[in-house]
C-alpha cells in the first residue's frame, strides 16, 4: 500500500512563516513535530510504509528532513511538480503515477490535514465495496461562521453560531485506484487540474464507481493561519500520540 501526500502548495494563507517554512513543516503539538510527521506516523501504524511526497515549494527542505524515510522506519519518494507543466493538485498525483511511483490501489492524503481515522477499516471499506475511488467525508460540517435566516424583505429572523449543518463535507483524504489515471484523463483534463474540483467531477460524469466512507471522529485542517492558531496542541499530542 502507497500513500501519496499532497505536500507542493506554497501556503499563501499562512504567510509570513510559509515565506521560511513549507506548510506541511509547520510545527504543532506539544513537541512542535511537522504537520507531515504526524501523517506519517499515524499511516504507519497501520502497516503503510511506502511514500509519495508530492512537492513542489520548498521541497528541499521536506527533503533534508525526511530523507529516504528510514529514520522513520518507512520508505519516501519524491516526485517534484515542476518542469514537467503537471501542475495543481491533479496534475501532482497523475505526475508521479506516470513516473512509475505507485500503482493499483494508493492512500491519497492531503499534507495539512490531521484525521486520526482507522486505516485499516477505510481500506477494508474501499476494498469491499470494489470501487474506484472511495473519499473520507464527515457526518456533519461545523461551519466556521455564523448562519443567518432571513425573512421575505431580508430582515433577519434567525441566527445560529458556527452550526452544525447535515453535509458530507470531504476531509482531504481518500483511496484511488489508479486505473482511472488513463490516457482520456489526460487528453480531457490536460496537466493542470485539481484532485478534487476537478477529476472527481470527471470521474462522476463518466460512470466510475465512487463511494463516500461517513467518518465520525476528530479531524483537523492546519490550512491557514487562523485555523493554526486554534488548535489545541494539548490534546493533538495526546490524540495522536507521535
Amino acid at each position: 500500500m502507497t500513500a501519496v501526500v499532497l505536500a507542493g502548495g506554497m501556503g499563501t494563507r499562512f504567510h509570513p512563516y510559509t515565506e521560511v517554512v513549507p506548510k506541511p513543516m509547520i510545527p504543532i503539538g506539544v513537541d512542535e513535530k511537522p504537520v507531515l510527521e504526524y501523517i506519517v506516523r499515524w499511516l504507519s501504524r497501520f502497516g503503510v510504509k511506502k511514500f509519495i511526497f508530492l512537492v513542489n515549494y520548498r521541497w528541499k527542505y521536506i527533503q533534508n528532513y525526511f530523507g529516504d524515510g528510514s529514520r522513520f522506519n518507512v520508505e519516501i519518494k519524491y516526485s517534484i511538480d515542476e518542469p514537467d507543466g503537471y501542475t495543481n493538485t491533479g496534475g501532482s498525483i497523475l505526475k508521479a503515477y506516470r513516473e512509475g511511483l505507485f500503482t493499483g490501489t494508493a492512500i491519497i492524503w492531503y499534507g495539512d490535514i490531521l484525521a486520526p481515522l482507522n486505516v485499516e477499516d477505510l481500506l477494508r471499506y474501499h476494498q469491499d465495496k470494489g470501487g474506484d475511488l472511495t473519499l473520507v467525508v464527515t457526518k456533519k460540517y461545523k461551519v466556521p461562521v455564523g448562519v443567518a435566516t432571513l425573512g421575505n424583505d431580508f430582515s433577519i429572523i434567525g441566527m445560529r453560531e458556527k452550526p452544525d449543518l447535515d453535509i458530507n463535507a470531504t476531509i482531504g483524504v481518500g483511496v484511488l485506484e489508479t486505473r482511472v489515471l488513463d490516457d482520456e484523463l489526460e487528453k480531457d483534463l490536460g496537466l493542470d487540474f485539481d484532485f478534487m474540483g476537478d477529476l472527481v467531477p470527471w470521474l462522476i460524469m463518466r460512470g466510475s464507481k465512487i463511494y463516500g466512507y461517513v467518518y465520525s471522529g476528530d479531524w483537523f485542517d492546519v490550512g491557514s493561519l487562523e485555523k493554526y492558531k486554534k488548535l489545541d496542541n494539548n490534546y493533538l499530542s495526546e490524540l495522536f500520540k507521535v
